[in-house]
């Protein structure tokens, strides 16, 4: 009877190792190896943001800057961020928010501290302006209506894209 029970037991301890095995295949195969895409990642062009805390209609051209402090994207693209501000300084033809889910102060810390000084900061989770991660730049007509969209850190042909539709 002893030697039963440890077969038994040998054959469910492989049993349980196969499908952990299996199981840690299937997810690693669908979450580090699927490159996620335009495709699979549902888009907000076309869609209103209905948001009480910022006011579309002070311009055409209503740029919005998703980001978290805790994101290394949103820090290593820094750069790009002080030639938005430059380009509204300058040009005056489009209106930047960012947008943190950290308490406004921290977030002001945060741009701050990476040289970008952008006049308005919000305090909104991603989900409450439909993005699905940081960074994410939207471009959001005087009626609230998201035009275009840009996600992660922008190579500089997309960065280039960018500033041409602000112009």
């Amino acid at each position: 009877m002893n030697h039963l029970y440890k077969r038994v037991e040998l054959i469910a301890n492989i049993a349980i190792i196969l499908v952990a095995v299996s199981l840690a295949v299937v997810l690693v195969k669908r979450f580090v190896f699927t490159p996620r895409t335009e495709n699979t990642i549902q888009s907000n062009v076309g869609n209103k943001v209905s948001q009480s805390d910022i006011d579309w209609s002070k311009s055409d051209k209503n740029v919005v800057l998703m980001l978290s402090n805790t994101c290394h994207f949103c820090t290593e693209s820094a750069p790009f961020y002080k030639r938005l501000v430059q380009e509204q300084t300058q040009r005056g033809t489009f209106r930047l928010t960012a947008v943190l889910p950290q308490p406004v102060s921290d977030g002001q810390k945060y741009l701050s501290g990476l040289g970008v000084e952008i006049n308005e900061i919000k305090q909104l989770t991603p989900g409450a302006i439909r993005v699905q991660g940081t960074p994410t730049i939207l471009l959001v007509n005087n009626a609230g209506v998201v035009t275009e969209e840009w996600l992660g850190k922008l190579p500089p042909e997309k960065e280039s894209e960018v500033l041409s539709r602000l112009r």
